[in-house]
């Protein structure tokens, strides 16, 4: 995933939105592990705010839309665990 990271920071366009989505769907698979950023730190290298980051880019150009609290912030786990349970059914909504 770590070399994934690095293309998505170095593509543009539409490379770059399915680069996203391919570590999205990664990241994905391990949301229920707790505590989530810890884990994905000692087992892939991989930072809280790579991640974050992704997701914002995609929530910016309309692929996908981040849960939120009842006080407005961004709820990334909860998030990545709604891709993990309906990633076909999230893809087709949101598009």
């Amino acid at each position: 995933m770590k070399e994934e990271i690095k293309k998505f920071k170095l593509s543009r366009g539409n490379e770059k939105i399915k680069i996203a989505w391919s570590i999205i769907r990664k990241a994905a698979k391990y949301a229920h592990v707790e505590p989530y950023w810890d884990f994905l730190k000692e087992n892939f290298g991989i930072k809280e705010k790579d991640i974050k980051e992704i997701m914002r880019f995609l929530e910016e150009n309309g692929e996908l839309e981040i849960h939120r609290s009842v006080d407005g912030k961004r709820l990334y786990v909860s998030t990545l665990k709604d891709i993990k349970e309906n990633p076909v059914r999230l893809d087709r909504w949101l598009r």
